[in-house]
């Protein structure tokens, strides 16, 4: 099994095989407009620029299941990326990424790569944990999605190869990504 089984749904409504994907490095994230981490949309945006015409692809699945932190419909959500970080590359309809209503590659994802920790030295890392632990305890509990911004990293077969947390920034990422990217 690979990332190329699965369907989703643009934010424009149109489903779509991620088959298309077929020979591309990924990067697989979830994301929110409202969260401490939504500049990350800048980096995501800035590796996309850097590495897009080498064969990288950034999906973007907006989810509201941590804090309400991404309550906009889609053309809400698509003008705040655009507007505020020129994000150009694509996003997915806003779904759920966790628990039993998640959607399945979501699922996939995070039982190929589990949760290891967040980066202890990023400056949001104990004010994450704090918070998840005081609101959230459950969200601790697996391999589950913990916050906003958790990123995936995917090889040209189709592969998950990371996972980072929100408290990895992409540009974190860079040395992974050319690895794949030959």
């Amino acid at each position: 099994m690979s990332i190329y089984d699965f369907t989703v749904v643009t934010n424009h409504g149109e489903e779509k095989s991620l088959a298309e994907y077929k020979g591309k490095v990924l990067i697989i994230v979830n994301t929110a407009s409202k969260c401490g981490f939504t500049p990350q949309y800048e980096e995501l945006e800035a590796l996309y620029k850097k590495y897009k015409d080498k064969g990288l692809e950034i999906l973007a699945f907006p989810s509201n299941q941590f804090a309400e932190q991404e309550p906009g419909d889609a053309g809400e959500i698509a003008e705040f990326c655009k507007i505020n970080y020129g994000v150009t590359f694509p996003l997915f309809a806003k779904n759920d990424v966790r628990g039993e209503t998640a959607q399945p590659l979501f699922k996939y994802l995070v039982e190929e790569k589990g949760f290891e920790g967040f980066d202890n030295e990023h400056p949001k890392a104990e004010v994450l944990q704090n918070a998840i632990n005081t609101n959230f305890p459950e969200f601790m509990l697996g391999d589950s999605i913990k916050w906003n911004f958790t990123k995936f990293l995917i090889d040209r077969e189709g592969q998950v190869v990371g996972r980072y947390e929100p408290t990895t920034t992409p540009s974190q990422m860079s040395d992974a990504i050319e690895k794949l990217l030959g």
